[in-house]
């Protein structure tokens, strides 16, 4: 289990602030999801915390390691990350794209131990069916599974997640969102995911992080993130908000506002 706390972190293209001053800390064995508008800097942030991007300024600490000062591998080690599209071309094996996973861990050599992982993992995932099927065969959500998988398999304690719903039909998003909320609950693994649909960050996250122009606007359970004035505020829309079985749910009614980050 890791915690992770993100201090003042800023960041900025050229003249172009994406993120400012933003602090927030993630306690272990949680799913938290980081919505808002276009633009409001939730990928950059994801980012920042894998060391693909580094931050103007501020500190990321996964328990008391400063990310900066850790090596790549090292990082890989207690992070894994799920790009936003899964749509690319990997020119091998369900099996061996989810091998990758391993890399950090024993470099390009796999043991014994290392194929073991990657079945375990497979079957946790229900994909074992799929391990000799070429990867770029098979069908977006189909795909998003595995890269799920190939992040598993790197056994860390921490999941970021970009996006892993777009361009999914609903059946796929809902299958994504249920693995990823058993797996953090199996695995005692902190899940962090960037998405759009608010409904499915309602349903499914502990806690939820609401960005808006690169700062954060909300923190908290689903109760406290997902309110009339917030969605008003950042997204520039009057909602209504009904609560079901404690989940709320968001009804959006019409703009109020000029779009936000297009």
């Amino acid at each position: 289990m890791v915690n992770i706390n993100v201090k003042d972190i800023c960041f900025s293209y050229s003249s172009t602030k994406i993120l400012e001053n933003v602090s927030v800390d993630f306690d272990s064995s949680s799913f938290v999801s980081i919505v808002g508008p276009n633009g409001a800097g939730k990928s950059t942030l994801l980012k920042c915390m894998n060391k693909i991007l580094v931050p103007n300024s501020g500190d990321i600490h996964l328990d008391e390691c400063n990310l900066q000062k850790m090596e790549r591998m090292e990082v890989a080690r207690n992070l894994a990350y799920v790009p936003q599209n899964s749509k690319r071309v990997f020119p091998t094996t369900v099996f061996e794209t989810v091998l990758m996973g391993r890399r950090p861990h024993l470099g390009w050599f796999n043991s014994k131990n290392d194929t073991e992982k990657v079945w375990q993992v497979l079957e946790e995932m229900g994909l074992e069916d799929l391990a000799l099927r070429n990867f770029d065969e098979l069908s977006g959500g189909q795909q998003q599974k595995i890269l799920i998988a190939r992040a598993l398999a790197q056994d860390t304690g921490v999941i970021l997640l970009d996006e892993p719903t777009s361009d999914l039909d609903i059946w796929h998003q809902l299958d994504v969102m249920e693995n990823v909320k058993k797996l953090v609950k199996k695995r005692n693994v902190t899940a962090l995911m960037v998405v759009h649909d608010l409904n499915l960050a309602s349903k499914y996250s502990d806690r939820i992080l609401m960005l808006k122009d690169g700062k954060i606007v909300a923190a908290g359970d689903p109760s406290s993130v997902m309110t009339i004035d917030n969605i008003a505020n950042v997204y520039g829309v009057e909602a209504h908000v009904h609560t079901l079985f404690d989940i709320p749910y968001v009804m959006p009614l019409k703009q109020i506002g000029a779009a936000l980050n297009v």
